[in-house]
């Protein structure tokens, strides 16, 4: 503790203090999706060496892929590339000084939580279309 404070008071903002908006709630998503991307990738990558090794690998992790618990996994793996993707879009456009307004970060924020998911239903979609609808 340093000199003079008290034990009381916080040292630093604390959640009590903090009113929840859609700016903290992207900022939180944007850190849980970057966490999400490397299991989902790690599974990717398990599919891929399948792919290449072993048929009965592979049909294994496919399998596991076609379940519906896989199809949630994949779901929410392409919406989590979708959102990390677009706000960090928009994390390079404040390094540029622009959109830091909170308004804007507001707007903003709406703009990719709805957007990602758009995106990533039409990537599902056409990902089923391309697979023959099975």
């Amino acid at each position: 503790m340093t000199k003079g404070a008290s034990p009381t008071r916080p040292l630093s903002p604390h959640l009590q203090i903090w009113r929840f908006t859609v700016t903290m709630a992207a900022s939180i998503t944007h850190r849980a999706t970057g966490a999400v991307l490397y299991g989902g990738t790690l599974l990717l990558a398990a599919w891929l060496f399948a792919a290449a090794s072993n048929p009965m690998m592979f049909a294994g992790i496919s399998a596991i892929i076609h379940s519906p618990i896989g199809v949630v996994i994949i779901a929410g793996y392409v919406w989590a590339i979708m959102f990390h993707a677009m706000n960090g879009l928009r994390h390079l456009y404040w390094d540029s000084g622009r959109g830091l307004a909170p308004k804007t970060a507001k707007v903003t924020s709406w703009v990719i939580y709805v957007g990602s998911l758009l995106l990533a239903a039409i990537i599902l979609w056409a990902g089923y279309a391309a697979n023959g609808g099975a």
